[in-house]
């Protein structure tokens, strides 16, 4: 049997269109290629980013800012020694880019100028983490990114 020219377009056009959608329906249904977005409310977050900047103004501004530590306990958040524990508030959000569901907050509560959080929340790998904190009426951020 003898294919033409036109048979043989018309093939590797089949075939080319049955390679996209194998893969399309592939990437949409294995689980192993499922990665959440940053976040669901995407365009709410967005209109808080002037804010996020000052804050992160404010906290560079200081002479010390927060720090983080791994420890066999879980991570330490070191806040500034030169600020008084009991007037520090805010809160702890970190973030699981691979998974939402291990995404988590805390409340910051201190008796020292160290937060522990515990090692059983968290899982081996890439976090995001985001204090937003006040002292005195003024708010600060720090974000970073840390491998766990």
């Amino acid at each position: 049997m003898k294919i033409n020219w036109g048979t043989g377009i018309v093939l590797a056009f089949i075939g080319f269109i049955s390679f996209i959608m194998y893969f399309i329906i592939t990437m949409h249904t294995d689980e192993k290629y499922y990665h959440d977005l940053v976040t669901e409310d995407y365009y709410k977050q967005e209109l808080k980013v002037q804010k996020d900047i000052e804050k992160q103004k404010n906290a560079n501004a200081l002479a010390t800012n927060v720090d983080w530590k791994k420890t066999d306990n879980g991570i330490v958040i070191m806040f500034p020694e030169t600020l008084k524990a009991e007037n520090i508030t805010g809160k702890v959000f970190l973030y699981r880019p691979s998974n939402k569901q291990f995404d988590f907050d805390t409340v910051i509560s201190l008796s020292n100028h160290n937060l522990l959080i515990p090692d059983k929340r968290l899982l081996d790998g890439r976090w995001n983490i985001k204090v937003d904190w006040q002292y005195n009426g003024k708010s600060f951020l720090y974000k970073k990114e840390i491998v766990y």
